[in-house]
């Protein structure tokens, strides 16, 4: 047997045995025979097509600091969820653990991960170094940024950009699986961003103060594909901002003061919900179609525009009290957000009344908001009848001032012609004086020859 196998292929006992396999086939068979192996091959070439072009991956392509440059987008989302906290999950507070807890326990088939004041700058140069997308520009604007939301909000956007997944601030728990947050109707490679609405009140469009941040998305809870162009464009709409506040401001970017408006519309929902519509308006399907609030306004289900599902408000922003939220025990409710991290505004100032505090503690309330407006028209009006009166007294000052001085000076010069009328007279009686001596020792002299 073995010395059959390693006989030379044109032996006579493989040629023999060749032979005697060739007679007991039929000739039809023997000549449709590769007709059969070519049909097997086809047959297993497209059974497995998917394997070989699943081995294959395209290069990503970096974005560079002229642009962005984005490969095609994956059809679903990672399975990621994304933290960002102070400290370690090793070292949460026993609140934090359980919000970590909820998502950790509710989608155990997907990658839980928090970044950390520790390890965010090594994320960032890591991803956005020389190595990854090749943006000095990015990572020197993060390490130089020293204001804790701005890094905050930022941060959320490139972990986004990078990566994908799903972002949830620290005190967000998840009611129900990831696997609930796209509604069976829709197919997940159709899209590219899963958000919420968060603020519903147009009514206040028009308010000076409320009116920005009247309608928004939320951003504290939003899932994302990798490398979605939307997000590298606020990233960078984020930096060209910045740079221009420390500008104004003639600081560097760890020395800008920013007040609470600023944050809310320089990096937080404003900005977030800014830069969607922008990037709806730019990929919508139909040009007839008006990007606009009213396509979001009293939103009863979700939909899509745009490739970017949005949900209603009761899915991220359930229980708020305004915008027709409704409460976390609705069908709809995905999560629930405690607030107990929501503390940056203490270390930002806001525009308020020194009686009534800030008009955003009315929570979007009819009657409290009209009442701080009276107020405020109010304030308003005594500050402009005691800035008046302030003014009228400071003329009345001024004029009693230049009075007392024109009469001081009506005064000094009369003294002045007084005083010197006085020499004048003075000056004359002693000349007489001296003339009348003169004139005596003059006649006494004539006396004296005579």
């Amino acid at each position: 047997m073995i010395a059959k196998l390693g006989a030379p292929l044109g032996a006579p006992t493989l040629a023999a045995t060749a032979a005697q396999f060739r007679n007991r086939l039929p000739t039809q068979f023997r000549r449709a025979l590769p007709i059969y192996i070519a049909a097997v091959c086809l047959i297993l070439f497209v059974f497995n097509l998917n394997i070989f072009q699943g081995s294959v991956r395209a290069p990503v392509s970096r974005s560079s600091p002229g642009g962005v440059s984005v490969p095609t987008v994956r059809s679903d989302f990672p399975k990621k969820i994304w933290q960002t906290w102070k400290v370690n999950p090793l070292r949460f507070e026993e609140r934090d653990l359980n919000t970590a807890r909820s998502w950790v326990g509710k989608n155990p088939d997907y990658r839980y991960e928090v970044l950390t004041d520790d390890n965010d700058m090594r994320y960032v140069e890591y991803h956005f170094g020389p190595d990854g997308f090749n943006r000095p520009d990015i990572v020197n604007f993060y390490r130089d940024v020293k204001a804790a939301i701005v890094r905050a909000d930022l941060l959320r956007y490139m972990i986004m950009y990078a990566e994908g997944g799903l972002y949830a601030d620290i005190d967000v728990e998840a009611i129900k699986p990831l696997s609930k947050f796209i509604p069976e109707r829709y197919a997940e490679k159709d899209i590219d961003m899963v958000i919420g609405v968060e603020i519903d009140e147009p009514d206040w469009a028009d308010h000076p103060i409320l009116g920005p941040k009247s309608r928004s998305f939320c951003q504290w809870t939003f899932m994302c594909k990798p490398q979605l162009p939307v997000m590298m464009r606020l990233i960078e709409k984020i930096m060209s901002w910045l740079n221009g506040v420390a500008k104004e401001q003639g600081v560097s970017l760890a020395e800008v003061n920013l007040d609470f408006d600023q944050i809310i519309s320089g990096t937080g929902p404003s900005a977030f919900t800014e830069a969607i519509m922008t990037e709806m308006e730019l990929h919508k399907e139909d040009p007839r179609t008006k990007i606009n609030w009213d396509l979001f306004h009293d939103l009863d289900e979700s939909k899509v525009v745009s490739r970017v599902l949005v949900l209603t408000v009761e899915a991220f922003a359930a229980g708020q009290g305004h915008s027709d939220s409704g409460n976390h025990d609705s069908r709809a409710a995905l999560v629930r957000h405690h607030y107990h991290a929501s503390n940056w505004p203490s270390r930002h100032p806001r525009y308020s009344h020194p009686a009534y505090g800030e008009v955003e503690r009315c929570n979007w309330n009819d009657e409290c908001v009209k009442k701080w407006d009276k107020d405020e028209k109010k304030k308003e009006r005594e500050e402009a009848e005691e800035k008046k009166k302030q003014e009228e007294e400071k003329k009345r000052k001024q004029k009693e001032a230049a009075e007392k001085k024109e009469a001081e000076r009506k005064k000094k010069e009369e003294e002045e012609a007084a005083k010197k009328k006085q020499d004048e007279e003075e000056a004359s009686k002693k000349a007489q004086e001296q003339k009348h001596e003169e004139e005596k020792k003059q006649e006494k002299k004539s006396g004296w020859f005579s």
